[in-house]
C-alpha cells in the first residue's frame, strides 16, 4: 500500500511538474509571440473636384460700356439685362472669371465700415448673389438693387448691380463654374 501511495504521488508530482513546466514553456513563447501586424486602410481625403456648371454651355458676357450683361446658352444669346457698374476708384475689373459662390437672400457688409445688413428691404444686394471674383478681401458679383434709376451709372463698389427681377432669372440660368467675361 506504501508503494502504491508512493507511485501515486510520485505520479501526482510528476504531473504537477509536466504541467507547470508545460505552463512556463507557454508562458515564455507567449511573451516572444508577436501579434501579427495588423495594417489599416489609410484614409485619404481627395481634394475636391472643381465644380462644373449645372447648366452646361451657358455663360455670361458683361460689357461695361453698354452697360449690360448678356447670357449665352450654347453661344446663343438667351437674355441681355441692363446693370450699374462699378464707380471710379472702385471699377469693376476687367478679365475671365467664373461664378464661385451663389446665395439667395444674402446679407451684406459694408465694405470701409464693415456694417453687417441681414437680407430684407435695407439689404443693398437684394433677393440674390452671384460671386464671381474677389479683389484685395472686396468680393465681386451680380446683385440685385431696388433704385432702377442708376442701371446704367457707374455707382456701384465694383459689384454688377441688377434689378432684382433680372438677378433672379439669371440666378436660375448659372451654376457654379460658369464663365464670366468682363469686357470694357
Amino acid at each position: 500500500m506504501a508503494t502504491k501511495l508512493q507511485n501515486s504521488s510520485l505520479s501526482g508530482a510528476l504531473m504537477l511538474l509536466c504541467v507547470t513546466t508545460g505552463l512556463l514553456i507557454v508562458g515564455v513563447q507567449w511573451r516572444n509571440f508577436s501579434m501579427p501586424k495588423l495594417e489599416f486602410p489609410k484614409l485619404e481625403f481627395a481634394a475636391p473636384k472643381p465644380e462644373t456648371p449645372t447648366k452646361p454651355n451657358s455663360r455670361l458676357v458683361v460689357d461695361l460700356s453698354d452697360r449690360q450683361v448678356k447670357l449665352y446658352k450654347k453661344d446663343k444669346l438667351a437674355a441681355k439685362y441692363p446693370i450699374a457698374i462699378g464707380k471710379e476708384g472702385w471699377e469693376t475689373p476687367t478679365g475671365s472669371f467664373k461664378v464661385i459662390r451663389m446665395l439667395e437672400n444674402p446679407t451684406w457688409q459694408h465694405p470701409i465700415t464693415g456694417e453687417k445688413i441681414p437680407p430684407g428691404e435695407r439689404n443693398p444686394l437684394g433677393k440674390r448673389w452671384i460671386e464671381f471674383t474677389a479683389q484685395d478681401k472686396l468680393l465681386i458679383g451680380f446683385h440685385g438693387t431696388t433704385d432702377y434709376s442708376l442701371l446704367g451709372e457707374a455707382v456701384s463698389h465694383g459689384c454688377i448691380r441688377m434689378k432684382n427681377a433680372h438677378i433672379t432669372a439669371l440666378y436660375k440660368e448659372v451654376a457654379i463654374g460658369t464663365p464670366v467675361i468682363v469686357q470694357p
